[in-house]
């Protein structure tokens, strides 16, 4: 006697929803959110006030709705972008059309369920906070030795 077995694949498709402050921006993000960077280079600090933070998520990945939305490049090769209206900061993104966006965390409810696993910049990070933990903490030399296109000492 032979058996027949009959196999059913369930694909879970995880879906989290953002806004800005005020609303007007919505993002949606069709993808597990697990992994938050933290960057410490000046740029990141300067426009966050204090460190950048952000979830990757391809760009295949992600619907932004609504708007007005303001876009700054920041250096050679990325811009930031915030709503217009309430300026919360929204992503940081390479400029290259493939290359994944860095939505903020703050945009999601308890942070899309991400953790914080990386510092990158550590070695700059300002000397009155530091997180806890087994984090993952990657110099300037590292950083921009990994990444090519990042010029030296332009800090993203």
């Amino acid at each position: 006697m032979v058996a027949a077995i009959r196999a059913t694949v369930v694909i879970i498709m995880t879906e989290a929803r953002g806004k800005c402050l005020c609303g007007a921006v919505r993002v949606t993000v069709m993808s597990e959110m697990a992994e938050i960077s933290a960057c410490h280079c000046d740029m990141c600090r300067r426009w966050s006030g204090s460190m950048q933070m952000g979830i990757e998520v391809a760009p295949n990945q992600i619907r932004i709705e609504g708007g007005p939305i303001s876009r700054y490049r920041s250096s050679s090769f990325a811009e930031r972008a915030w709503c217009k209206i309430c300026g919360s900061a929204l992503w940081f993104k390479d400029l290259g059309e493939d290359d994944p966006y860095e939505v903020a965390p703050g945009l999601f409810e308890n942070a899309g369920g991400a953790r914080l696993v990386r510092e990158v910049y550590a070695d700059k990070c300002p000397d009155g906070y530091a997180f806890a933990g087994d984090l993952q903490r990657v110099s300037q030399a590292d950083f921009e030795r990994q990444n090519k296109f990042v010029p030296e000492g332009e800090s993203q």
